[in-house]
C-alpha cells in the first residue's frame, strides 16, 4: 500500500449511507459508511444510488459519537500552504459535522440541549487556526526520522506510518483505522503552524520552511493542564523543525519545548497569577523519568533550557527542577537556568546573547540534519535543546528563535547560499521573513494553548523591544486573564471531547453538564455591572457640589473594589472550570 491518501473525494448522501468516492477515474474503489448499523465497507462506484445528493470533500476527519449517535465530520474548505519536496501542504479551513440520524424525534428535550453543547465544542475545536495535512507527504516526522526508516515503513499508510503524538484526528479515525484496505480514505491532521517561504540570498533560490507539531497528549489550555501525566506526556509540547532545501541538499533543525515536567498544577481563581503548586502527594520521579526516558529514545542528548523567574511563586518550580535533573543523574540530560525577565529587565534584550553564548559550544556539538544533493545523510542531530519557562509561549519562542537562527547559519555556510564572512542579519529581506514567521509561529502557539496572540512578538519580528510591543503585550495579557477564568473551562472540555478524552455516554443521564453553576459564579457579573453602574450614574447625575459626587463615586468605587477583594479571596468559586474529565486527571 502507497503512502498516499486520496485527494479530492465526492461524498454522496442517502437516507441509508454516506458513500465517499474518490475523484480518481483509475480507482473504483467507494466507501460506504450505513447510517444506521455504522458499518464501514468498500463497495465500488455503480452501486451508489443517483438520487444521492453530492458534494466535494477533501478528506475525512473521523466520526465521533455524541447524544444523538455517530457524526461524520468532512473537510470541506482547504487552503494552499506551499510544496514541500513536491509534496503540496494544505491547511483545513473549514468542515462539516453530518449528522448519521435522519431526525432528532428520538431524544428528549435535555437530551437534545446536551447534544446542542457537545456539537459547539467539536466545532470549537475546528474553528481553531491550524489543522494542515498533505495526501502524500507523512508531516508528523522530522526528516531525520524519516530518514531512518525501512522500505516497509515507506510502504504503510500515512495513518499507520504517522508519529501518534502528533496526530489530532486519532481518536476519531479509529473505526478506520482497524480496516486497513479503507486506510487510504483516512488524513491525519497536523495541529500547530506551518509556514512556507520561497527565499533568496546571493542570487541563491531556497526553500526555507517551519513546523510546530503541537502533542495531543496531555494537550488543553493553560492553566488547566499543566506539567506532566502518569505517562510522562508533557503539557503544551510542542515540536518545532526549521528546514533548508537547496539545490538538492535538506537540512533541518529540531527543537521542543513542553511544560516543567514533574506533577504541578496552577489553577485559576481570579488572580492574576495564580500561585503553582507541586503535589507533594505522588512519586515525582517515576513520571520524570518517563519523560526523559522517552525524549532521548526520540531525539538523543537533552539540554533543558528552564526560562523561569528565580524568586517569587515561579522560584520553587525551578528549584524542584533543577533538584530533579540532580537525583535522576542521567548523562544525556544537561540542566541550564536562565532567568530571562531578571537577565533582560529594563528593556535589555542585548542580553539574551549570554545565554546563546553559554550553550554555543553545546550547539555545536549536537549539530544539525543535512542531506546532500545525492540523498545521502551528510551529519544527524545527535541532541536537542528542550526550552520551558511557565507557558512555554512567549518567553520560549524568542530563544528558539535565535537558537534556530544560530543553526540557520551554520546550515547556509555548510550548503554555499551564505558566502564566509557573511551573517543572517545583514540579508535585509529574508531576516524580514525569519522574523516575521517565528513571530507568527508564537501567535499561531500562544493562541492554541493560552488563548491570545503571543507576547514579546515586537521584539521576535524587530530584533527590539518597543513601547507599543509592551502595550500590546498588556492588551494580550488582560484578554489571557478574562479567557483563562471566564471561558477556559469549556475550551478544555471541548479539547477533552474531540481527543476522546471523554466519552459520551447516549444512555446516562448524570452526564457531567448538569452541574450547576455555584450561584457566586453567577451573581459575579451582575454585581460588577451594577457597581460599575452606579459609578458611571453617579458621575451623570452631579450632585450640589462636587464633594457630594465626589462622595457618591468613592462609595461605589469602594463597593466595587471590595466586592473584587472578597473574589480573590476566594475566587476558584468564581472562574469557568471543565466538567467532563475529573479533576485528578487534569491535575
Amino acid at each position: 500500500m502507497a503512502a498516499v491518501a486520496y485527494e479530492t473525494l465526492q461524498l454522496h448522501v442517502t437516507p441509508e449511507k454516506f458513500y465517499i468516492e474518490p475523484c480518481d477515474d483509475r480507482v473504483d474503489d467507494v466507501l460506504a459508511i450505513d447510517r444506521v448499523s455504522t458499518e464501514v465497507t468498500l463497495t465500488v462506484k455503480k452501486d451508489v444510488p443517483p438520487s444521492a445528493v453530492t458534494r466535494t470533500i477533501f478528506g475525512i476527519l473521523g466520526t465521533i459519537r455524541l447524544v444523538a449517535g455517530s457524526y461524520l465530520i468532512v473537510i470541506t474548505k482547504k487552503k494552499k500552504i506551499g510544496e514541500f519536496f513536491n509534496h503540496v501542504i494544505w491547511k483545513a479551513t473549514d468542515f462539516d459535522i453530518l449528522s448519521y440520524k435522519k431526525t432528532m424525534l428520538h431524544l428528549t428535550d435535555i437530551q437534545l440541549q446536551d447534544n446542542k453543547t457537545f456539537l459547539s465544542m467539536i466545532n470549537h475545536v475546528l474553528s481553531m487556526d491550524g489543522f494542515y495535512f498533505s495526501t502524500t507527504y507523512d508531516l508528523t516526522h522530522t526528516l531525520q526520522r524519516l530518514s531512518n526508516t525501512s522500505p516497509e515503513f515507506q510502504e504503510m499508510s500515512l495513518l499507520e506510518r504517522a508519529d501518534q503524538r502528533f496526530v489530532w484526528n486519532g481518536h476519531l479515525l479509529r473505526e478506520l483505522s482497524a480496516q486497513p484496505e479503507v486506510h487510504r480514505f483516512a488524513l491525519p491532521v497536523l495541529f500547530g503552524f506551518i509556514t512556507m517561504h520561497s527565499c533568496s540570498i546571493n542570487g541563491k533560490y531556497f526553500d526555507w520552511i517551519l513546523i510546530s507539531r503541537r502533542s495531543c497528549f496531555r494537550a488543553g489550555v493553560r492553566y488547566y493542564v499543566r506539567g506532566i501525566d502518569s505517562e510522562g506526556h508533557a503539557a503544551n509540547f510542542v515540536e518545532t523543525e526549521q528546514i533548508v532545501h537547496y539545490n538538492g541538499s535538506k537540512a533541518s533543525f529540531v527543537q521542543t519545548r513542553g511544560s516543567m515536567p514533574f506533577f504541578w498544577s496552577q489553577r485559576p481563581n481570579l488572580k492574576y497569577k495564580p500561585k503553582p503548586q507541586i503535589n507533594q502527594v505522588v512519586n515525582q520521579m517515576d513520571g520524570f523519568q518517563r519523560h526523559f526516558d522517552s525524549q532521548i529514545i526520540t531525539y538523543g542528548k537533552q539540554v533543558i533550557i528552564n526560562l523561569v523567574n528565580q524568586k517569587g511563586s515561579e522560584k520553587p518550580l525551578e528549584q524542584t527542577f533543577a533538584k530533579m535533573v540532580t537525583s535522576l543523574g542521567n548523562g544525556n540530560i544537561r540542566y541550564i537556568a536562565f532567568d530571562f525577565h531578571k537577565e533582560c529587565s529594563k528593556m535589555r534584550w542585548d542580553r539574551l546573547q549570554i545565554l546563546l553564548d553559554q550553550v554555543a559550544d553545546l550547539q555545536d556539538e549536537f549539530g544539525y540534519f543535512l542531506v546532500d544533493a545525492n540523498g545521502k545523510v551528510a551529519t544527524n542531530q545527535e541532541g536537542i535543546f528542550r526550552s520551558n519557562c511557565m507557558d512555554c509561549l512567549d518567553r520560549t519562542n524568542v530563544i528558539q528563535s535565535l537558537l534556530a537562527r544560530r543553526s540557520l547559519q551554520a546550515q547556509l555556510q555548510r550548503i554555499s547560499v551564505l558566502h564566509v564572512g557573511q551573517r543572517i542579519e545583514e540579508q535585509a529581506e529574508f531576516e524580514k521573513i525569519y522574523k516575521n514567521a517565528w513571530a507568527d509561529n508564537a501567535n499561531a502557539c500562544a493562541k492554541q494553548y493560552a488563548g491570545t496572540g503571543a507576547l514579546k512578538t515586537d521584539f521576535t519580528r524587530t530584533g527590539k523591544r518597543t513601547q507599543w510591543g509592551l502595550l500590546l503585550d498588556g492588551w494580550n495579557s488582560l484578554v489571557r486573564y478574562y479567557k483563562n477564568n471566564f471561558s477556559d473551562g469549556f475550551r478544555q472540555d471541548s479539547i477533552d471531547l474531540f481527543l476522546g478524552n471523554y466519552a459520551v455516554d447516549e444512555i446516562d443521564h448524570n452526564n457531567p453538564l448538569h452541574i450547576q453553576k455555584d450561584w457566586k459564579f453567577l451573581a459575579l457579573p451582575i454585581i460588577m455591572v451594577v457597581a460599575f453602574s452606579m459609578c458611571i450614574i453617579c458621575l451623570l447625575m452631579a450632585g450640589d457640589t462636587w464633594t457630594e459626587t465626589l462622595a457618591y463615586v468613592l462609595f461605589w468605587a469602594f463597593a466595587s473594589f471590595g466586592t473584587f477583594l472578597i473574589i480573590i479571596y476566594n475566587g476558584k468559586d468564581f472562574v469557568d472550570a471543565p466538567k467532563l474529565v475529573q479533576k485528578e486527571k487534569i491535575d
